[in-house]
């Protein structure tokens, strides 16, 4: 089994900056890929980033420039930093790792308003 746990969500207004986090433990040997996805009100979960077993990363067209995926093995936690946050970015965020199945955190809520 994998547990994750995010943390680092929050009220932010547009244009502010916050880091989520997301500790990962328990059998990540076949780690495959963990990231993020988000689901904003009435809407679908969408991916928004992903790193690679190797460390390639990927984001999502919607936030390129303004986040960034980051991992750090020895913490076993992956980062997302979001900069430049609209209002379109609020949501609850989902940490997601795949092994040969995959793992969902609890979702941590970010809400971008003035």
């Amino acid at each position: 089994q994998v547990q994750l746990v995010e943390s680092g969500g929050g009220l932010v207004q547009p244009g502010g900056s916050l880091r989520l986090s997301c500790v990962f433990s328990g059998d990540t040997f076949r780690l495959s890929s963990m990231g993020w996805y988000r689901q904003p009100p009435g809407k679908q979960r969408e991916l928004v980033a992903s790193v690679m077993s190797g460390g390639t990363t990927n984001v999502a067209d919607s936030v390129k420039g303004r986040f960034t995926i980051s991992r750090d093995n020895a913490k076993k936690t992956v980062y997302l930093q979001m900069n430049s946050l609209k209002p379109e970015d609020t949501a609850v965020y989902y940490c997601y790792l795949i092994t040969t199945i995959r793992f969902w955190g609890q979702g941590t809520q970010v809400t971008v308003s003035s």
